[in-house]
């Protein structure tokens, strides 16, 4: 079978989705039959900070338990094939073997958790569109195995924007969201050892909108999802100097709405580390509106266009603003137009900006 045949059996099952983790089920079912192997993890990430956010797919591995130990060696040890180093590389994918010279001990990933646990190879890429993550992939072949070859590892590459592309479209709004809330920023703080230690009732009650899926248990009497504990693990690298990206990820609720984690580190006296404390709250309208407008596959200059837009402004006013000519701003109106499936200013202000966001 030709690669672009292999590529399209694994694109019309991922065309079938009803939602992003839908779309890992069939993909991942259906890629298994072309590149071998026996245990996966698929989860969506911010397109902004990388970090790993809902839906989270976890194929032959439990439930989930040796999650947080995965996340806590991608961000802050010194491995090989980071996801971070693949979302900025030439090819979004790479197998660990193959990039180790067959030495994979050279990753510590594979040294404290993978070689433990039986694993022969690692297969990873990073599903982008130009420089925004939208996914992550890691696909395993247990002991005794065979490392993923050049045509296997060149297979997922090429998966990287076609997929990523289905994923963003899940972030468009269903329009089945609830009224828009506006409780009080929830607040968690981990000690040096990556412990929670405290929380308020407000982020109890964000936590309880999460969707399901891999999390750690915790003194405080409730289970902390990965991706609130990865943006916690991200502060301290950040910290640490591993890392200058953001300690930031949002996540859609169970019921449509968006929540932003955000971490940093504190100082304790005489300049100690002290403890990481993260917020989870509301997600900014125009933050959804960024999310929105990249999920339409709208360009900086649409996106701009579109606040304006917004604001009332005329054409001829946004041309001024923006030292084009009002043909140049009509074309650019007539693209958002056809990206958003509008036909009025109305509508597309109701789509991106207020459309129960």
């Amino acid at each position: 079978m030709s690669d672009r045949l292999r590529q399209a059996e694994v694109m019309s099952a991922a065309e079938r989705a009803g939602d992003a983790l839908e779309l890992f089920s069939r993909v991942s079912d259906r890629l298994r039959r072309l590149v071998p192997y026996d245990a996966a993890v698929w989860t969506a990430t911010d397109p902004e900070s990388g970090l790993v956010t809902a839906p989270m797919l976890v194929n032959n591995l439990g439930s989930g338990e040796g999650c947080a130990a995965y996340w806590e060696s991608e961000l802050l040890e010194e491995n090989v094939l980071a996801f971070r180093d693949l979302a900025r590389a030439a090819v979004p994918a790479a197998g660990l073997r193959a990039a180790t010279g067959d030495l994979p001990a050279r990753s510590a990933r594979f040294r404290r958790l993978l070689g433990v646990q039986g694993v022969d190879d690692e297969l990873r890429a990073v599903l982008r569109i130009g420089e925004r993550p939208w996914g992550v992939v890691s696909l395993f072949r247990m002991r005794p195995g065979s490392a993923f070859g050049q045509e296997e590892i060149a297979l997922l590459a090429a998966l990287s924007g076609p997929l990523a592309e289905r994923l963003r479209r899940f972030a468009r709004p269903s329009g089945s969201g609830g009224a828009a809330r506006a409780p009080a920023p929830g607040l968690l703080l981990f000690d040096e050892h990556g412990e929670a230690t405290s929380i308020n009732e407000e982020a109890r009650g964000h936590l309880a909108l999460l969707p399901q899926g891999p999390s750690v248990p915790s003194a405080l009497g409730v289970r902390l999802p990965i991706w609130v504990v990865g943006a916690a693990m991200q502060a301290r690298a950040i910290e640490g100097g591993r890392d200058r990206g953001s300690a930031r990820v949002r996540i859609r609720t169970v019921d449509g709405q968006w929540l932003t984690c955000h971490a940093s580190c504190l100082s304790g006296p005489g300049g100690r580390p002290g403890p990481v404390a993260l917020v989870i709250e509301p997600t900014a309208r125009a933050d959804v509106a960024f999310i929105v407008a990249q999920a339409y596959g709208l360009t900086p200059r649409e996106l701009e266009i579109a606040h304006l837009v917004a604001r009332g402004l005329p054409t001829a006013e946004i041309a001024a603003a923006l030292f084009l000519s009002p043909h140049t701003v009509r074309g650019y109106l007539k693209a958002v137009f056809g990206k958003a499936g509008v036909s009025s200013r109305g509508e597309l202000v109701a789509r991106l900006f207020a459309e129960r966001h």
